[in-house]
């Protein structure tokens, strides 16, 4: 439960103005980059592009999703 509270803290204090194709950072993304801790040969620089990624790519997917479930219930 304090794992969980402090990832709950830190992602309400990112800032909420994130890029309008880019997903918040979640709870789940938070946990990620700390997890990838644990592979030392990758830099900070890398995980933080992947992350990038990930979230530009979870906003496409969503929009996507929306919109197919937009058009077949029309």
């Amino acid at each position: 439960m304090l794992a969980y509270g402090f990832l709950a803290i830190t992602r309400t204090t990112e800032d909420t103005e994130t890029e309008p194709d880019m997903i918040a950072l979640t709870c789940n993304e938070i946990r990620h980059l700390l997890a990838s801790e644990a592979a030392p040969r990758i830099g900070w620089e890398h995980r933080l592009r992947w992350s990038t990624w990930r979230r530009r790519h979870q906003a496409t997917a969503k929009r996507l999703h929306y919109q197919r479930q937009h058009t077949l219930a029309a």
